[in-house]
C-alpha cells in the first residue's frame, strides 16, 4: 500500500489510475484507511430515497483542518463530520443507501506534510471512492468563511458546466433555505472544484459561515444539525423527482 500511494505522488501522469486501484482494493477489502468507513449502509428498501445511493464527503480531515471557528476555535474538519453523520442517519431513514468519504479524522492521501499535490490527491481519492462505490450523486459537506464576519448563510455550489450538478445544487440551495430560514438568502452557484469535477451529479455544501458567531454557534447545535440535514434529504427528494420528469 505505501509503495502505491509513493508511485502516486511521484507519477503524475499515473495518479488517476493508481487511485482508482487503491479504492477499488479498499472496497473489496470493506475498509478505506479505517473501519468502514466506505462500507455503503444499506437503508429499507421503502422509504421516500428508496433506490439512491448517496456519497457524502465531510471535508477536510487529518492534517487539513479547513476554516476554524472564531470564537470555539473548532476545526471544520470535526463539525464537517458531524453534520455528515446527521446527514447519513437522515437519508437512511427516508430509504437512501450512503457511503461516507471518511468516519474518521483523517485525510486519504499518503505521506505527510502540507503540499498542493497531497491536498490534489486527497480530492481524487474522495471522488474516485464514491464512483467506485457506485454512488448517484455526491455531497461535500463544507464550512464557510469569509473577513466579513457579518457574511452567512449556506450555499451549495457546482461544477461549471455540469448540468446534472447544476439541477442538484439548486434543489439543495431550495430546500437549505426552506428549511433553515436564513438571515442571508443566497443562491447556487458554479465554480472550480476538483473534488466535483467527476461522472456524477456532484455538489459543494457550504452549510453556514465558522467566521459568523451566531452562525457558528448554530452549526455546534446537534439540532440546528439535524435540520440541515433534513434540509438536505428534501433537496434530494426534489432533484429525484425532478431528475424523473426530464427523464420522461
Amino acid at each position: 500500500m505505501k509503495q502505491l500511494l509513493h508511485a502516486f505522488v511521484t507519477k503524475k501522469r499515473e495518479r488517476g489510475r493508481v487511485c482508482l486501484l487503491i479504492v477499488l482494493a479498499a472496497l473489496a477489502a470493506g475498509f478505506w484507511l479505517g473501519p468502514d468507513a466506505a462500507a455503503p449502509v444499506e437503508a429499507p428498501a421503502t422509504g421516500t430515497l428508496a433506490g439512491l445511493h448517496v456519497a457524502l464527503d465531510p471535508g477536510h480531515g487529518g492534517y487539513d483542518g479547513g476554516a476554524r471557528g472564531q470564537e470555539s476555535g473548532l476545526w471544520e474538519k470535526e463539525l464537517t463530520l458531524q453534520i455528515a453523520l446527521a446527514v447519513e442517519a437522515e437519508l437512511l431513514a427516508r430509504g437512501a443507501e450512503v457511503t461516507l468519504t471518511r468516519r474518521e479524522d483523517l485525510c486519504l492521501a499518503g505521506g505527510d506534510g502540507a503540499s498542493r499535490a497531497r491536498k490534489r490527491e486527497d480530492l481524487l481519492a474522495r471522488r474516485a471512492l464514491a464512483e467506485a462505490a457506485g454512488a448517484d450523486v455526491l455531497m461535500s459537506i463544507h464550512l464557510n468563511e469569509y473577513r466579513d464576519r457579518g457574511e452567512s448563510g449556506p450555499q451549495v455550489f457546482y461544477q461549471r458546466g455540469g448540468d446534472a450538478g447544476r439541477l442538484l445544487a439548486g434543489a439543495l440551495q431550495e430546500a437549505l433555505v426552506a428549511g433553515l430560514e436564513p438571515a442571508r438568502v443566497r443562491q447556487a452557484m458554479a465554480g472550480d472544484y476538483y473534488v466535483l469535477q467527476g461522472k456524477l451529479p456532484s455538489v459543494l455544501v457550504e452549510c453556514g459561515f465558522l467566521s459568523n458567531a451566531r452562525e457558528e454557534a448554530l452549526l455546534m447545535d446537534a439540532a440546528y444539525q439535524r435540520r440541515i440535514a433534513q434540509a438536505l434529504a428534501d433537496g434530494l427528494e426534489q432533484y429525484a423527482a425532478l431528475s424523473e420528469r426530464l427523464a420522461q
